[in-house]
């Protein structure tokens, strides 16, 4: 199992239970964030756009929010790098068509 190093992902009980389920924990080393650059830039996005502008009061109310913004994120931002398209968009064309029966 390859996390990176927080420490959610050190602490004993994490690694314990890793290891019982019969699976060797592997940890990537510092400055490995290029790994996922994809997904680390989406995060970045997600917290200074949504989560730091609110106080969210519970879990439950900062997870809707998230899921709100990620429809959002996916559904209607226009992003540069697919042409001014939103992730939808640019998936839909790369879709098999099909044709419809008469």
């Amino acid at each position: 199992m390859n996390t990176d190093q927080g420490s959610q992902f050190t602490a004993h009980e994490f690694l314990q239970a890793v290891k019982e389920q019969g699976c060797k924990p592997s940890m990537d080393g510092r400055g490995a964030w290029r790994d996922n650059v994809v997904v680390e830039r989406l995060w970045k996005s997600v917290k200074y756009e949504r989560v730091y502008l609110h106080a969210y009061g519970s879990v439950t109310e900062a997870r809707a929010s998230i899921m709100q913004y990620m429809d959002w994120y996916n559904q209607a931002r226009p992003h540069s790098s697919l042409d001014s398209k939103t992730p939808d968009e640019a998936y839909a064309v790369m879709l098999p068509t099909v044709e419809l029966a008469a």
